[in-house]
């Protein structure tokens, strides 16, 4: 009995150390298979992770390319720019120089000249008190003569002579006073030509023509679908709120801006720009970047005319005008743009001015404020001369500024020098070729005019408009028309353009009269 219960433990014990060790070699074999499935896994995910690293390389070294184009790209823009800017200043000195130099002769030869006339006036001088004292003696001996010839007294024969010699005289003085007052016409004239060209000479404007419609750029034709938003819902809230039409067609990659409201335009065009870059372009973002492009073009509007006031050197301008003068920026005239006019009615009006012996800052005072009514002709009703007299009452203007004005363009006569400067000015900047842009029909219809009033007259056999329409040639029959008439038929064409066309400025009537006499020798 005891045997048998020692041989089955015996038994159970073998059986429990051998299915332990048989338990411990299959879990031995099972890990090894989970390692293998583990490292098998991370040699997977490695082989993925090393995929993306090598994509995410390049896509960087794709990135750093375009990055190292686009630096040399506006690198080279720079160098041209700088370049170019090089060249103009370089060019700028040279003109300076030459007109240096001919400066300096030109006053050299005046003080020549002044010596030269300076001896002649004192021989001059000199020959006349000789004469005077001849003269004296003459008449003297005359009245002496008279005295005991006619037995006259002194008043007398004093009397008839002078009657006589301003009988005999009178002709020789209407000449004389005939002679002088070409002569001062003639002066005149050269003297407000040589202050035109002083001033023009003086001042170099520059001109660019502004434009109706404004192109925005896209980096993807994708970002029209997302200005135009589900339902168009992007677009009609950005014409609503910015007051501009927003044309998009089958431009690549671009978009037209378009209001004939300068300043408008600038805000919608910031606005969609940095819409565009910011990505998301939605109503309620939109509001928000509308608000504050608005806010920084108001307070760029403020710095830009207190940085002009302060460099035209005018003295104190009330805030609402200055505020007035940097919106110009933003208003074109026949393509001209409003402010660069206005400064260049304020340069050349006090060059002008300082060539008249005027006062040259208030001059130059009323050439910045002479056109601030089309500041406000998008606000308000009315034009602009009575709108800019009304704010300049407002706020206490000099009224040599009032009356520039309204003399600028005729409601009112001159009433100072610093004013007819500003109206010579206006005229100036405004007439210039290439300053402004006018409507094509009207343009043709005007030179069409001009050209069959002249070609009207008997005797003419063509007439051209040239200049613009600022002159009109005629070519008249030699055989019909004598020199006489050719100046009566100048006269006639001038005074019926005057009367049946509305043109800026004047036009002259050049009529030409030529006869040739042709033979062979044979």
């Amino acid at each position: 009995m005891l045997n048998g219960i020692l041989i089955g433990g015996l038994t159970a014990t073998i059986s429990g150390v051998i299915g332990f060790f048989i338990s411990r070699k299959i879990t031995n074999a099972n890990f090894d298979i989970y390692i293998e499935k583990a490292k098998a896994q991370a040699s997977a995910i490695e082989n993925e992770a090393q995929q993306l690293l090598n994509k995410a390389n390049i896509k960087s070294h794709e990135i750093e390319l375009e990055a190292t184009r686009k630096f040399e790209s506006v690198k080279q823009r720079a160098k041209a720019d700088l370049h170019q800017r090089e060249d103009d200043i370089i060019r700028k000195e040279q003109v300076f120089k030459r007109y240096k130099q001919d400066e300096e002769k030109r006053i050299h030869d005046d003080i020549v000249t002044l010596k030269a006339k300076k001896v002649d006036l004192q021989r001059s001088e000199k020959s006349l008190n000789s004469l005077k004292k001849r003269y004296e003696q003459k008449i003297d001996e005359a009245l002496h003569t008279l005295e005991h010839s006619a037995g006259m007294t002194e008043d007398e024969a004093k009397t008839l002579l002078l009657e006589k010699i301003e009988e005999k005289s009178r002709a020789d003085i209407a000449h004389i006073v005939r002679r002088y007052e070409n002569k001062a016409k003639e002066e005149a004239k050269e003297k407000a030509n040589f202050i035109l060209a002083q001033a023009t000479s003086r001042f170099a404007g520059e001109f660019a023509s502004e434009k109706l419609t404004s192109h925005i750029y896209l980096s993807d034709d994708e970002l029209k679908g997302r200005i135009i938003g589900k339902e168009g819902r992007n677009i009609k809230t950005l014409e609503t709120l910015l007051g501009v039409d927003i044309i998009i067609d089958d431009t690549p990659n671009a978009i037209l801006v378009s209001s004939f409201n300068l300043y408008r335009r600038a805000i919608a065009t910031k606005t969609i720009e940095l819409l565009i870059e910011d990505g998301r372009i939605q109503p309620a973002r939109i509001e928000d970047i509308y608000a504050k492009v608005c806010y920084e073009f108001e307070a760029g509007i403020v710095s830009e005319g207190e940085e002009i006031v302060a460099n035209m050197n005018i003295g104190v301008v009330h805030p609402e005008l200055i505020k007035l003068i940097g919106k110009l920026r933003y208003r074109a005239s026949y393509g001209q743009n409003s402010l660069a006019h206005t400064l260049e009615v304020a340069h050349l009006a006090g060059i002008m001015t300082a060539e008249m012996g005027g006062d040259i800052k208030l001059a130059k005072r009323a050439g910045l404020l002479h056109d601030i009514g089309k500041a406000l002709t998008h606000d308000k009703d009315g034009n602009h001369i009575d709108l800019g007299a009304d704010i300049c009452n407002m706020y206490d203007e000099n009224s040599v500024v009032i009356n520039s004005i309204y003399a600028h363009h005729g409601h009112e006569e001159i009433k100072s020098i610093e004013c007819g400067a500003v109206c010579a000015a206006d005229a100036l900047s405004a007439a210039r070729p290439g300053a402004r842009r006018e409507v094509l029909e009207s343009f043709l219809k005007r030179i069409t005019e001009i050209e069959e009033i002249a070609s009207q007259h008997s005797g003419v056999k063509q007439a051209y408009a040239i200049n613009a329409g600022r002159e009109v040639r005629v070519i008249i029959n030699a055989s019909l028309i004598n020199d006489d008439e050719s100046i009566l038929i100048s006269r006639e064409i001038a005074r019926e353009i005057e009367e049946k066309v509305q043109y800026p400025g004047e036009i002259k009537v050049n009529v030409i009269r030529e006869s040739r006499a042709i033979e062979y020798a044979k």
